[in-house]
């Protein structure tokens, strides 16, 4: 018996044992054996092993299915040559591919340079897409977890990812259709206190208001604690193993108190296993839903049908068997009974769990579109680096004319010639391989701190990626490999030996030209996409919003801030040098925050049937943020909803031919609490990004929703201003935590997405023409070569060096062409759809295109010229005696 530890892996044999023919299993397997065992006590178990498998992926060819067994047997190891056994002809492919590649190292780099980068790129693209493809995969009952969310249908649909607070309630205790129904309330940047005698410390953290089912639908598992009963007492509260590690360090936690807000106390019941980074759940920690009354009374209560607050959430997991279509059929009652005379009307929805992380109506951090985008520039590279390595070989194939004829004339076989060179691509794609896996290895710290994700690189443990990385292998090889493999194949001997070689027999120009081509093409359509994206960011970055974002600083009021403290505060941050303005608001002109109310107007008793924002500020926010009047006044200062001002956007909606025409109507806001007249009408401003419309949007004083206080600042002592800021708020805070943030800086978050994309192209655009260059060099170098003795013909009849310089020139010059007349109408056709996600975008305008010509000119200029100067400056004796 075989010793265990010595062993070929056994889905190995099991695949010899199922393709080759019956009659050479054994001895396949008893020569791959013996070899194995040579090569433990020689390298070691678990290279051995790999070497194993190398062999097996060698042998992988159509002889060994053959079934009669006088053509297709292989024998025992032998003196008798004319029967040579399959390993030793393995191995003289692979001494004599190491040979030639050793001999043309110019063309190996080339090939292994541009085979590495791309197989870089598309190992790293493969790895962050099956990540975000991996998110919340790992739940049980997976396929049967949903989202309840909103769908507002005004003058136009608009999309929330939560519902109103007691749909959750009332759906479980209303219809059996799911197995649990869980609500949870998500806060960000809570502010977390722990007490320890006089000792203070605080923390801002995410912090969710959750029901015990919550943990029931989702595979969060505790590792202290009754999931059942954790949080079932008000006052509980479960946090991660992070959480527990950062507030109590080695401590027990369990029965450890911590306070929210300075005034909520919580007593800990669980420790939660820290969440997998694959899950769009990133809260550390989740308190009893039953404590939400002490902090909102509103949103914890079963009446609150009024409204939307984005913090709250419902997810279900249905029974088995249950459709969509049944429970999205019983939720139009909950909107008639709750919500009859509302114009917003609306329509709740079933969002499957796979489709969270991807649906950005619902604030989904990734588009499948934008993996889609990744894996085609992907497959870009790869195509544009095996276009090289084909380009290259076949130029290449001539100066092996005569080893052809030699190797023809001896007996040498299409099939094995054929292989011969399959041999020598698969050594330049392991060697690319490889490189390509030390690249992605060192850039894999970057990439995860670009996209702020946590990806990792271990081929033996990770079958999926070693799996990719092999079939990626087979791929390149077979693809590059094939055809260069034809074409030396069919070589004539007699042509071969006599040097008589036609373009036609090794490969053609045609052929050649037709993949330069495609190679231009590739590169053209990520350049004109890149200059669009990069022009589309600039004019969102740079364009007036209508309202000025330059050195204002929001920063965040104290939580128990009162009227009498938030003015104090504002007088004696006003008075602090480099402080120019200053306003009391609840969110700057262009914010994520939003107050959206439906309103009544003119006396009306039917609310009108589109939304409008609610922008709480004090009378200095006109001047502080540089808005203009386009009529009538700002509003007088006061501490109540005493008059309002109205956006141009607004007038529209009502259908007034003027701004003028609208003051001195009346306003009925949140529900007709909020009462007062128009007294002016602001000009528009972009209040979200150039995604989206602008919104009517209504401006009063309400010193209840004040959250923010915005400081015009002078840049040029901003330390110092800072400094004094801080300073000033924590003495009148001092339980709390500074946080502040430069208007612009918050602005720029708005197309995050898109400028991740810009550099990720940026990056791609610049590797795919780095590529192609290489690719372009060797083969200008061919060419050089190959016209030697027609350029000494040329200049001894008297061309000048420039006649001689346009024979490289107008080859490729025409290639150019031909490559943009197909990559711009491609790219015109990604990026007019790239930007119909904008309401104000810019046009795709000529020059784009004209730019993205001139720079491939420019770039080939500099690849060719070089090596085309060298060739032309040769002097034309030498130029003629070289053939």
């Amino acid at each position: 018996m075989r010793p265990s530890n010595n062993l070929p892996p056994r889905w190995a044999e099991r695949l010899i044992e199922r393709i080759a023919a019956p009659y050479l299993r054994e001895e396949i397997l008893g020569d791959l054996f013996e070899l194995f065992q040579k090569r433990v006590t020689r390298f070691g178990h678990i290279l051995a092993q790999w070497m194993y498998v190398l062999d097996i992926i060698l042998l992988i060819h159509p002889r060994l299915w053959r079934k009669n067994p006088e053509t297709a047997r292989l024998p025992h190891y032998s003196t008798d040559f004319s029967k040579p056994n399959p390993i030793d002809m393995l191995s003289n492919y692979m001494k004599v591919a190491a040979r030639n590649l050793k001999t043309n190292k110019a063309y190996a780099l080339i090939n292994i340079a541009g085979l590495a980068l791309g197989m870089s790129c598309a190992i790293l693209i493969f790895m962050l897409v099956r990540y975000h493809l991996s998110f919340d995969n790992f739940h049980a009952g997976s396929e049967r977890i949903y989202r309840i969310v909103t769908e507002q249908h005004r003058d136009n649909i608009s999309y929330q990812r939560s519902v109103p607070a007691p749909l959750g309630k009332a759906f479980r205790n209303d219809y059996t259709f799911a197995e649990k129904v869980a609500r949870i309330a998500t806060f960000e940047e809570s502010l977390i206190t722990l007490r320890n005698g006089n000792e203070l410390r605080k923390f801002k953290d995410e912090l969710a208001y959750a029901e015990a089912d919550f943990f029931e639908i989702f595979n969060f598992p505790l590792l202290q604690g009754n999931k059942a009963t954790a949080l079932e007492a008000p006052g509980t509260a479960i946090i991660t193993e992070k959480i527990a590690e950062k507030y109590f360090a080695h401590e027990n936690p369990i029965g450890k108190v911590f306070w929210l807000d300075n005034k909520i106390a919580f007593t800990v019941t669980g420790i939660l296993k820290d969440l997998p980074e694959n899950s769009d759940r990133k809260t550390g920690i989740y308190v009893s839903y039953n404590s939400l009354k002490a902090l909102n009374p509103w949103l914890a209560s079963d009446d609150s049908w009024g409204g939307i607050q984005s913090v709250m959430q419902c997810f279900v997991r249905l029974r088995p068997g249950v459709t969509v279509a049944q429970v999205e059929k019983v939720f139009p009652a909950y909107v008639k009974r709750y919500r009859p005379t509302s114009k917003n009307v609306h329509h709740y929805k079933l969002q499957h769990l796979a489709d969270i992380h991807f649906d950005s109506r619902y604030d989904g951090p990734m588009e499948r579109r934008n993996l889609w985008i990744l894996s085609v520039i992907g497959l870009f590279l790869i195509a544009t680096a095996c276009v090289n390595f084909v380009n290259l070989a076949t130029a290449q194939a001539f100066k092996r004319s005569k080893e052809v004829g030699v190797r023809k004339v001896l007996g040498g076989l299409k099939g094995q010639l054929f292989w011969q060179f399959l041999s020598e691509t698969f050594l330049i794609s392991t060697a690319a391989i490889i490189i390509a896996l030390v690249l992605t290895y060192l850039v894999l710290p970057a990439a995860n701190s670009f996209f702020d994700i946590r990806m990792s690189i271990n081929l033996l443990s990770d079958r999926l990626l070693l799996t990719f990385v092999m079939i990626l292998g087979i791929l390149v090889t077979f693809f590059a490999g094939s055809y260069p493999g034809l074409v030396l194949a069919r070589f004539q001997p007699i042509a071969a030996l006599k040097g008589k070689m036609s373009q036609a027999s090794i490969g053609g120009f045609n052929t050649r030209r037709t993949l330069i081509v495609i190679q231009f093409a590739i590169s053209q359509i990520l350049i004109i996409g890149m200059v669009v994206i990069i022009n589309q960011m600039r004019y969102a970055n740079q364009a007036d919003l209508g309202f000025d974002k330059d050195a204002i600083v929001m920063l965040p009021l104290g939580i128990d801030s009162t009227n009498v403290k938030m003015k104090t505060l504002k007088s004696e941050i006003s008075e602090i040098a480099g402080v120019e303005k200053i306003s009391l608001c609840f969110s700057a002109p262009a914010s994520w925050e939003a107050w959206n109310n439906s309103i009544r107007f003119d006396n009306q008793s039917e609310e009108v049937n589109f939304p409008t924002s609610i922008k709480a500020g004090d009378a200095d926010y006109i001047s502080t943020f540089g808005l203009e009047l386009a009529a009538g006044r700002n509003i007088f200062p006061t501490d109540s909803v005493r008059e309002f001002l109205v956006n141009e956007t607004f007038t529209r909606k009502l259908n007034f031919k003027t701004p003028q025409d609208a003051i001195g109507k009346v306003i009925a806001a949140n529900g007709g609490t909020m009462v007062a007249p128009i007294v002016g009408v602001v000009k528009d401003f972009h209040d979200r990004s150039f995604h989206e419309d602008i919104n009517a949007i209504a401006f009063t004083s309400f010193i209840p929703n004040y959250s923010v206080m915005a400081i015009k600042v002078n840049l040029a002592n901003i330390k110092y201003t800072m400094s004094a800021i801080e300073k000033t708020w924590t003495a009148k805070y001092p339980d709390q935590i500074f946080e502040s943030q430069f208007l612009d800086d918050s602005i720029g978050r708005f197309y995050e997405t898109e400028e991740r994309m810009l550099k990720l192209i940026q990056v791609f655009s610049f590797i795919a023409i780095f590529i192609g260059a290489l690719g372009l060099y060797g083969l200008v170098s061919f060419m050089a070569a190959q016209k030697t003795k027609e350029i000494g013909i040329r200049k001894v009849l008297g061309s000048s060096i420039s006649e001689v310089l346009w024979i490289f020139g107008k080859e490729f010059s025409t290639l150019i062409l031909i490559a943009f007349a197909i990559a711009a109408p491609v790219a015109w056709w990604v990026m007019n759809g790239w930007l119909q996600d904008f309401k104000f975008q810019i046009k795709i305008d000529v020059w784009v295109f004209i730019l993205t010509l001139a720079s491939t000119f420019l770039i080939v200029l500099v690849t060719v010229l070089y090596k085309a100067l060298k060739a032309v400056q040769m002097d034309p004796v030498k130029s003629l005696r070289s053939e």
